[in-house]
């Protein structure tokens, strides 16, 4: 018998993101962190639009949205001179914006949250070895007081960054190259006058028009306070300032190497716009540019997430964020399995679905960083319509499944169906009014749960008669399906009489009163639509019918 059923390692970002979800669902795990404290430095900062969302079905976004402050956009000075500036503006109907947080804040508040949960953080005990067997693995832990423990799990997440032993132990290989800029970091105040909530990009030409000095400032919560960015001159990536490292990993923060304030204001001086004073220092490092990828998320019964899967230049705030959906896919898919209700190749999907994001990730960063001494390569470019799909992508809102062995195909008539498809991102939607509440819900609401949901849509041929003990029928078929596991929800249209089905039965019953449920998911009278429960659309199926429900849930459940 195994000890634990999950041993998660790394209790940064994703690995707590990865511990909560776990003990959300119910999984009884442990999570342990070489380190004696958590690092008190704003390290990734950038928040995404979709991580909020992922926080909120988690039940953590309210303390993220009290300490989180909006990234508005950027502004852009060439030789001095102000550019057009870019605006991170997202359509009504996505519920958050793009916004920053230190890192060590992020990684409190995911403690605080994990901690409700009744799990803590193991520090400072560090993963000396791991030994798989065919139905365990066997973790060496080193703990503070020289004990050693040796420790049989499940299942081993592996979040330990980007020289993973997790990673190691599973056999995957890590491949990428670095670039040869390097760059300075500091968490300062400045006093200067520009607006707040605008990062600012200052650039500065050569006679030949290339870029020769560079200056990126993002807003963090504080007075004034920002996250600045600069080139280190003269230094190469691999080059004689010690960071290279054995094994021949070159990425990330090195902390002793950082500018001092001097430094900073030396580049102020050079490229702000206006002049300014940087003080109160509170951390400072130097910076490489990378990338590198895993060939597999997993190898039997170890796993890997974020850095210790794949490594970004830090553009637009990718590398963390990404590494939090990593975690998320993943935990409720050990859950089913460790309870027994999914079969192993449920597992299977979790590469299936996150390497090609990572990749498409990769690549976007990579082309960006190759640009970097082009002036105008900056946090978003483009316009019209082609602006607000980059803008959507920046913010990982268009993350998708659709090759996913999870993901029913959607049948079509050669028309394009409108609405998410299968394996898209379920988008929120307001103006539902339910029988027990005076006030109108977010789909959102509904979906803040760690089961999969049904919405059953009933037009007038389907709120009531035949057409709603069909939708019902479904409803139950797949409930036993999911082995309870499932929240279903009649949705009906705006037109539909308030009494047109009695009130109290089964499934509840939400009225889409603004039409946003219909905008936004373009339903048809009697279609099913199946959430999972990391936000994604499973299967749509029209009309609705138990047999094709209950045996796309086989995809899922044992």
């Amino acid at each position: 018998m195994a000890d634990v059923d999950v041993l998660v390692v790394g209790a940064g970002p994703v690995g707590l993101t990865a511990a909560a979800e776990l003990r959300r669902h119910g999984v009884d795990c442990r999570i342990v962190d070489r380190l004696a404290v958590p690092q008190p430095h704003a390290k990734a900062i950038g928040v995404l639009p979709r991580t909020l969302e992922v926080w909120d079905a988690m039940g953590l976004v309210r303390g993220v949205l009290d300490e989180a402050v909006p990234h508005l956009g950027q502004l852009v000075y060439i030789d001095g001179k102000p550019r057009p500036r870019v605006e991170l503006t997202l359509p009504p109907e996505i519920p958050y914006p793009f916004a920053t947080l230190p890192q060590h804040a992020t990684e409190r508040l995911l403690a605080e949250h994990l901690a409700r949960f009744g799990t803590q953080v193991e520090r400072p005990t560090e993963l000396r070895s791991v030994e798989t067997r065919p139905d365990e693995v066997e973790a060496v832990l080193a703990h503070a007081d020289g004990r050693t423990e040796r420790l049989h799990a499940r299942y081993v997440v592996g979040c330990d960054g980007a020289h993973s032993l997790v990673r190691k132990a599973a056999g995957l290989t890590f491949e990428g190259e670095a670039f040869p800029e390097q760059y300075m970091i500091g968490d300062v105040e400045v006093d200067w006058e520009l607006p707040a909530g605008y990062s600012m990009r200052s650039v500065h030409l050569d006679a030949n028009g290339a870029m020769d000095d560079m200056l990126v400032c993002i807003p963090m919560p504080g007075v004034r306070r920002y996250w600045l960015s600069m080139l280190r001159p003269g230094a190469q990536a691999g080059g004689e300032d010690g960071s290279s490292t054995p094994d021949g990993t070159v990425f990330g923060l090195e902390d002793g190497q950082g500018p001092g304030l001097g430094q900073i204001q030396a580049a102020l001086d050079r490229l702000s716009p206006e002049v300014t004073t940087a003080s109160t220092l509170r951390w400072s490092s130097a910076f490489r540019t990378s990338h590198r990828m895993v060939d597999r998320y997993r190898n039997g019964r170890l796993f890997v997430a974020g850095d210790a899967a794949h490594i970004y230049p830090p553009i637009g705030g990718q590398g963390l964020n990404t590494g939090v959906q990593d975690a998320y896919n993943l935990a409720w898919k050990l859950a089913l399995t460790v309870r027994g209700l999914a079969t192993d190749d449920l597992l299977e999907s979790y590469h299936a679905e996150r390497h090609p994001v990572a990749q498409e990730v990769a690549g976007r960063t990579v082309r960006h960083a190759r640009t970097v001494r082009h002036a105008h390569s900056g946090l978003i470019s483009g316009s019209g319509d082609d602006a607000e799909m980059l803008l959507r992508r920046q913010a990982q809102l268009l993350v998708a499944y659709p090759d996913s062995p999870l993901i029913q195909p959607q049948a079509t008539d050669g028309t394009p169906a409108a609405g998410p498809a299968p394996g898209d991102r379920a988008p929120d939607c307001r103006g539902l009014l339910s029988d027990l509440a005076a006030y109108p819900r977010r789909l959102f609401d509904l979906l803040r749960t760690p089961r999969h949901v049904l919405l059953l849509f009933a037009g007038s041929e389907h709120a009531s008669g035949d057409g709603a003990v069909r939708l019902e029928a479904c409803a139950a078929e797949a409930h036993r399906a999911a082995h309870g596991l499932l929240d279903a929800y009649l949705v009906t249209a705006a037109e539909v009489p308030e009494d047109a089905r009695p009130v109290g039965l089964r499934p509840p019953r939400v009225r889409d009163a603004a039409g946003e449920f219909r905008d936004a998911y373009a339903p048809r009278d009697g279609e099913a639509l199946l959430i999972r429960p990391d936000g994604y659309v499973s299967g749509r199926f029209h009309p609705a019918v138990p047999e094709r429900l209950t045996a796309h849930l086989r995809r899922t459940f044992a």
